[in-house]
């Protein structure tokens, strides 16, 4: 092989390890709203337990769930607004339930009493231990992760990575990347999930 030859195949190599390194570390950060893998779709909802909206787009999500099972990955993160006095502490919650495999269950009970407990400007601490109670949590295990500050931060960790994706208010949906606009409807959000399964 000549010298020529030899200095083009190195100065091939070289650019083809220089694009490699670029597009694996220039890619953008899809942590807050990943893209779809394996032709599936998946809708990260960026949501506050204390939020009337949220609430009342729980039924539809939970919905879609089970219509689309596996073919839809749907990623809940939190978004505890710091006007609303006990939704970090919600969040917080669901957590520590979801250290006990509750995640869902303390999901819907939140959603299902947020009347009775949303709104407050007292902490309501006890009502969210009743509720690990009525799921059959160990309260003492609960109650210590309630005060667990790795949870908390988990938490504003969520919401932080929420603000940098372009969360302004709850509940925000993203669908393969994509911000959802508009009301959070059964309709509109199934429509969004088709367009991008096909």
């Amino acid at each position: 092989m000549s010298k020529n030859a030899r200095l083009s195949l190195v100065i091939i190599a070289v650019v083809a390890v220089v694009v490699g390194v670029f597009l694996l570390f220039g890619r953008n950060d899809t942590t807050a709203a990943p893209q779809a893998q394996n032709g599936k779709v998946t809708v990260v909802e960026y949501l506050d337990l204390e939020c009337p909206s949220c609430r009342a787009a729980f039924p539809s999500v939970e919905r879609l769930k089970t219509e689309y099972g596996e073919r839809v990955t749907f990623d809940v993160r939190h978004f505890p607004i710091p006007s609303h006095r006990n939704a970090e502490l919600a969040a917080v919650a669901v957590e520590a339930a979801g250290a006990q495999g509750k995640r869902d269950d303390m999901f819907r009970m939140m959603f299902d009493a947020q009347q009775e407990w949303g709104g407050q400007q007292t902490s309501q601490r006890a009502v969210f231990v009743g509720f690990a109670q009525q799921l059959g949590l160990d309260q003492a295990a609960f109650e210590k992760a309630l005060d667990d500050p790795a949870l908390r931060e988990r938490v504003l960790a969520q919401r932080t990575e929420g603000s940098k994706a372009g969360v302004t208010g709850t509940p925000t949906f993203f669908i393969n990347g994509t911000k959802f606009t508009g009301a959070p409807s059964y309709d509109k959000l199934k429509a969004a999930i088709d367009e991008e399964l096909s």
